[in-house]
């Protein structure tokens, strides 16, 4: 089957970017206690619940993964980009990542408690997002959790923006704000329903609201 462009527009972009990306993001969640907070309550959820494995996908360099890690979550990363991989096994080396897409995980139906996807969507066509859903549905048990980050729209349709020199770089890379009622009712078609949201107004740099769901696997 051929690739999607967008999938290879969105690895060429990381491969490209991601030690910068590292060094920017490095240590932001120090200034974000709203995020600290959900990352600690997802955590809960899942150790409360019995614990066990914990993908983070869209990783990156690890950053979020290594929180999960500091809070006695048993959790690995993967990332669409290579780059971006081997910049998490190099800043994180006690854990354990790999390259997969959104789409094509390489993990065994029904075996993950948990599952984290932190602003991970945000590059994937809306229309194309139902198949994600569908594949984090398919590799998280019943009733195990699912935290999802993500840039949204005031509107009631996805926006699509173009990033002008993301990270300092010259590359290509398309950027979708979400209809959050949107995003919850594609979630819940793939088998999963959502326990709780938040859309904070945007901070800093941000132009965009930024969304979080909790949700739990049917």
């Amino acid at each position: 089957m051929d690739e999607p462009e967008h999938v290879r527009t969105t690895r060429d972009a990381y491969d490209v970017v991601a030690t910068d990306y590292a060094e920017m993001l490095h240590g932001a969640l120090d200034a974000q206690p709203l995020d600290r907070a959900l990352l600690h309550t997802f955590a809960e959820l899942v150790r409360d619940a019995g614990g066990g494995p914990v993908l983070d996908v869209g990783c990156g360099p690890g950053r979020i993964t290594a929180y999960l890690h500091g809070l006695a979550v048993d959790v690995s990363g993967a990332d669409l980009s290579l780059a971006m991989v081997r910049e998490a096994q190099r800043r994180v080396p006690a854990l354990h990542f790999e390259v997969a897409a959104l789409t094509a995980l390489d993990v065994p139906d029904a075996s993950l408690a948990g599952l984290v996807a932190w602003y991970s969507i945000i590059h994937t066509p809306p229309a194309e997002l139902p198949a994600a859903f569908a594949e984090f549905a398919r590799v998280v048990r019943p009733h195990g959790q699912l935290l999802l980050a993500f840039q949204a729209t005031t509107t009631t349709t996805a926006e699509a923006v173009q990033l002008e020199r993301p990270y300092g770089h010259d590359v290509e890379l398309t950027a979708y704000r979400l209809p959050t009622e949107q995003v919850v009712a594609d979630l819940s078609a793939a088998g999963m329903t959502v326990t709780a949201r938040l859309v904070r107004e945007p901070t800093g740099s941000e132009r965009t609201p930024q969304a979080y769901l909790l949700a739990e696997r049917d």
